[in-house]
């Protein structure tokens, strides 16, 4: 699968574009558990394999069940984790505000409950999302919360970041609950329309190398999950 990823109008070639389909089955795929599921929007191309969680915010105005990528325990801002939301300004203590990119804006909805957190500060739950300003300023968006953050700032240089509450306070709110069957576009921006996809939960033996952001405590998570050298086996 080719996707193009630069437009202009002088010429030009753009290289290292080919997407290789992989097999992401070991086992049978017809023996395995799965579920039709619904992928909220914003999260642009979620690719097979992903690690998936689910939004498990308190009301129903949101995106609250839909699913959404999952956010491994550990990162240092140069791995690719479409749950996240990093900020593009520091997450100030006491403030009821957080400000993102236009793009990842679209990634929450007014009624998620948020959640913040970086590599050297515990996550917090800011509770549900109010406002999500996109039109005072271009080049961010300003998203408002219930709950002030605590008395230490979340900074960039820490990797700083928001997401959708999605899991318990001791996995930094997002907990695993399946592997993304195929690839599925949720779309970017203000047009992202969310996705329906298949969830696979058990039954199955899958290639842990074709795995995305499935970690430790994803596998801890699933419960049922055993990683055997190449493999990944969810009974």
């Amino acid at each position: 699968m080719a996707r193009i990823i630069r437009q202009g109008d002088t010429p030009f070639v753009v290289g290292n574009q080919q997407k290789d389909y992989k097999q992401l089955y070991y086992s049978n795929p017809e023996a395995a558990l799965k579920v039709p599921v619904t992928l909220q929007s914003g999260y642009g191309l979620v690719e097979q394999g992903t690690a998936l969680s689910r939004n498990l915010s308190a009301g129903s105005a949101g995106g609250r069940h839909q699913l959404l990528p999952y956010c491994p325990t550990t990162f240092d801002g140069t791995e690719k984790h479409a749950g996240r939301a990093y900020l593009v300004a520091d997450g100030a203590a006491l403030g009821n505000v957080v400000y993102v990119t236009q793009d990842d804006s679209y990634k929450f909805k007014v009624g998620d409950d948020l959640i913040i957190n970086d590599n050297t500060t515990a996550a917090e739950n800011l509770g549900v999302i109010s406002v999500i300003d996109r039109t005072s300023e271009l080049h961010r968006a300003q998203i408002t919360f219930a709950t002030a953050i605590g008395a230490v700032a979340y900074v960039t240089t820490s990797q700083a970041y928001v997401m959708v509450e999605a899991g318990v306070g001791a996995n930094n709110y997002s907990d695993c609950v399946g592997i993304l069957e195929k690839s599925v576009n949720t779309g970017i921006g203000e047009d992202a329309a969310g996705a329906l996809a298949t969830l696979i939960l058990g039954n199955v033996v899958l290639y842990e190398g074709l795995l995305t952001g499935f970690d430790a405590a994803a596998m801890v998570d699933l419960a049922t999950a055993t990683s055997f050298g190449q493999y990944v086996y969810i009974r």
